[in-house]
């Protein structure tokens, strides 16, 4: 197949995505696709698009350059009002399927999608609706409580509006703030007294204009991927400091990952459904990663679903993937065929 794995974007989680994509190049290039790496807000030049599916394409210049690319990011976008960079679009058209590698804003929150769909082109992951759905926390909430899906107690907050008394919305100290449509956990923050609280917020708007403020639950952490119609085996998380943020995330050794988790059979088959549900109640096809939190008592809380997850080749869903014997290049195209269902 022509696949173009479009990485790099504009949020905060670019370098993430450079990872990402790069390796999912590469494995799709030893299952024999041509596959081509390109930045979607960078795009390449018209010699590169011309050689973008040729045989010896080269997965490392190209991840290089995008690594070079990134100096420049905060200086282009005061200057540039269009997203998709120099042939972006035409390649995204010539390809068989563009698996999306993108992470967070402008990317993962269905505007690459939607515009996707207005061109007639293919991709991997689920449609423009239900990737924005999932990607605002605060509305992610409003769908998770719906559909009775166990979620924490929380609020949304907008930027400059006057900040309520925990005690008023039923939530008291600690709490976790956290952007509302923010990724791999890029200022989310626990506060435990009201300086702390006024201080999260204003870290979290710093960012974004609107916050999430939830109640802290104490427990374990875990990870599900739903990959079409089926759970695969949950992932546990334990940081070995604080707890599963942005450093946590990609500091090698910070975190201890055991898949499958250490559970009783009914605790693994009640999150896996959880997770089921909490994926259909979003309206999400494809794949998609859900995160949880239990109790010491037991009790689960769903958290939030990521849409276009890491895909580095120790990511958590290539570890669970592996649980179950599936290879990361296997796990990269049965994503793709998972997505493609959409489209028969």
């Amino acid at each position: 197949m022509k696949i173009i794995v479009l990485a790099g974007g504009t949020s905060t989680e670019r370098e993430i995505s450079i990872v990402s994509g790069s390796g999912v190049c590469r494995a799709l290039r030893a299952r024999g696709h041509r596959a081509a790496l390109l930045d979607v807000f960078f795009g390449c030049g018209e010699e590169e698009a011309r050689r973008a599916f040729d045989q010896e394409y080269d997965v490392d210049r190209a991840e290089a350059v995008m690594k070079e690319k990134s100096a420049e990011l905060a200086e282009t976008l005061k200057t540039r009002r269009e997203f998709f960079g120099p042939w972006v679009l035409r390649l995204c058209q010539e390809a068989d399927v563009v698996f999306l590698a993108l992470h967070g804003a402008n990317g993962e929150d269905g505007k690459v999608q939607a515009a996707f769909d207005l061109f007639g082109i293919r991709y991997t992951g689920t449609d423009y609706l239900s990737s924005a759905v999932a990607m605002d926390k605060g509305v992610t909430k409003v769908f998770f409580e719906a559909a009775k899906v166990p979620t924490p107690r929380g609020i949304l907050l907008e930027r400059g509006q006057e900040i309520p008394e925990l005690s008023a919305c039923g939530l008291e100290f600690p709490v976790i703030v956290k952007p509302c449509c923010g990724g791999s956990s890029v200022g989310v923050t626990i506060a435990a007294s009201q300086e702390e609280y006024r201080k999260a917020l204003e870290e979290s708007f710093a960012y974004e204009p609107q916050a999430v403020v939830e109640e802290f639950i104490q427990g374990r952490e875990f990870s599900v991927a739903v990959i079409g119609q089926k759970a695969y085996p949950i992932i546990e998380i334990a940081p070995k400091e604080g707890f599963y943020d942005y450093k946590n995330k990609y500091t090698a050794g910070s975190t201890v990952e055991t898949c499958p988790a250490a559970l009783p059979e009914e605790k693994t088959k009640e999150m896996q459904e959880t997770a089921l549900r909490a994926a259909q109640a979003l309206g999400i096809s494809g794949y998609c990663r859900l995160d949880f939190l239990m109790r010491e008592d037991g009790r689960l809380y769903c958290l939030e679903a990521n849409t276009l997850p890491g895909m580095t080749p120790t990511s958590l869903i290539p570890q669970e993937a592996a649980a179950l014997g599936i290879s990361y290049p296997e796990l990269c195209e049965e994503l793709i065929r998972i997505s493609m269902e959409r489209y028969q």
